[in-house]
């Protein structure tokens, strides 16, 4: 389980976002705070992984938090959890360590997107060895992976998640038949949301050539996507 501290100056914003670590698997929340000093003193007593951390906080503001962290060498990774919006604020978390930022207000969809995205990245991480390009973008991509978008009528949004979460997962390019194998979708149905993936720019598209002449379409989720 990634253990997650919830820091939010508004004790019934940081219930909310709690309420949403919760509900996605693989997440625990370890703690709230509602200050910087509480949050600092919350990542001394608790096992803490994972920091959903607030900007604004009535004694310090978030990047002195994460800048703090790193100067007592915590190794803990934090996500921007905020209604800043400023450049210069994004700019100075992405120097202090952020792995994500996600702007206030957002949905639930929008929290899950960037936890599942981390979740990702650290199974990457955790395999340890040396790395190719191809998983070089596949690990700066999962920083920046974000939900699905809106679907036309007819279409699964669970479905849709299914065919992102077996794409992200792959170690390569999959084709229609290779992913409706590994979802137990029927190949039409893998075939049409790959289609649809594709022309919102979530999906990248490949051609691999065999011996017959004609290509195969293979498909992988876009870094960024």
């Amino acid at each position: 389980m990634i253990e997650v501290l919830v820091v939010d100056d508004d004790i019934r914003v940081a219930d909310v976002n709690a309420a949403y670590v919760a509900k996605v698997p693989g997440f625990r929340v370890a703690g709230t705070a509602h200050s910087a000093a509480q949050a600092l003193e919350r990542i001394e007593e608790l096992a803490v992984d994972l920091v959903l951390l607030d900007h604004y906080l009535p004694d310090e503001t978030g990047l002195t938090v994460a800048r703090t962290l790193r100067e007592r060498g915590h190794q803990i990774d934090v996500i921007m959890v905020t209604a800043a919006r400023d450049v210069a604020t994004v700019q100075s978390a992405m120097r202090h360590g952020a792995l994500q930022y996600l702007v206030k207000p957002f949905s639930f969809a929008g929290l899950r997107g960037k936890l599942e995205a981390y979740a990702q990245l650290r199974r990457t991480l955790d395999g340890g060895g040396e790395a190719e390009q191809a998983e070089v973008d596949r690990i700066f991509g999962a920083l920046s992976a974000t939900p699905a978008p809106e679907l036309p009528k007819g279409h699964s949004p669970t479905t849709a998640e299914l065919v992102r979460r077996a794409l992200m997962g792959a170690e390569g390019p999959l084709s229609a038949q290779e992913l409706a194998d590994r979802t137990r979708l029927s190949r039409q149905t893998a075939q049409r949301y790959l289609k649809l993936l594709e022309r919102t720019g979530r999906v990248r598209l490949s051609l691999r050539y065999g011996d017959t002449g004609r290509p195969e379409h293979r498909y992988e989720w876009a870094a960024g996507g």
